[in-house]
């Protein structure tokens, strides 16, 4: 797959990306966010952290928990870890370098994983999707936010169709997102869009053991 700086940002031209991120994101991750409920003592995992905004959103509301972010790109750990410095020295935040394909926690770690404009990239997605599962605690929900998707009536996701050849990008129907969850062995999966503006909200739970 190639790499661009969407994917992997890096150097002077990543950093700028990573933090037009954190603000573009912002309020397509609240509508996400919006869909699920959190406990205060809450373990979360951002898979793809990007830039470290949604971090900061989630620790607010995990307040006696803790957030822990992974991004494969150094320069997004960077400014990650700079943004959430304070909720880092306090211990309620952790920030590391990795990847969704091997993710360096135990099994049954966490109560919620996010994954904000990020799986399309993944280079195997039903492998990263079975990662997570295995990182969840059970009743622990998985939830895959993205702000475009395979036939949404918008015209960037018209554009998008016809660049992802080049681009490596998985653009998927809300059909084949709940597949592939089902697959993956989630449970109670819900696939909810906001078609005007080409948005989707897939969530998926862990079952009890």
């Amino acid at each position: 797959m190639r790499t661009t700086q969407c994917q992997k940002p890096s150097g002077w031209l990543g950093k700028f990306i990573v933090w037009n991120m954190n603000s573009r994101h912002s309020r397509l991750t609240d509508w996400g966010l919006s869909h699920i409920a959190m406990k205060h003592q809450d373990w979360v995992l951002d898979v793809g952290c990007g830039g470290g905004r949604t971090i900061s959103k989630l620790s607010a509301i995990a307040s006696t928990g803790k957030v822990f972010g992974i991004d494969f790109s150094d320069v997004s750990v960077s400014v990650a870890r700079k943004l959430n410095a304070r909720s880092i020295a306090e211990g309620r935040v952790d920030v590391r370098e990795a990847s969704v394909s091997k993710l360096p926690f135990e099994a049954n770690t966490f109560d919620l994983v996010t994954a904000i404009e990020t799986h399309f990239w993944w280079p195997d997605l039903p492998a990263g999707l079975r990662e997570i599962f295995r990182v969840l605690k059970p009743q622990g929900t998985l939830v895959l936010i993205a702000e475009i998707y395979k036939g949404a009536p918008t015209r960037t996701a018209k554009l998008a169709e016809k660049v992802i050849p080049l681009s490596g990008m998985k653009l998927l129907t809300p059909d084949e997102h709940r597949s592939l969850l089902v697959e993956a062995a989630y449970t109670d999966v819900q696939i909810i869009t906001e078609a005007k503006r080409g948005w989707l909200c897939g969530i998926g739970r862990k079952a009890s053991a």
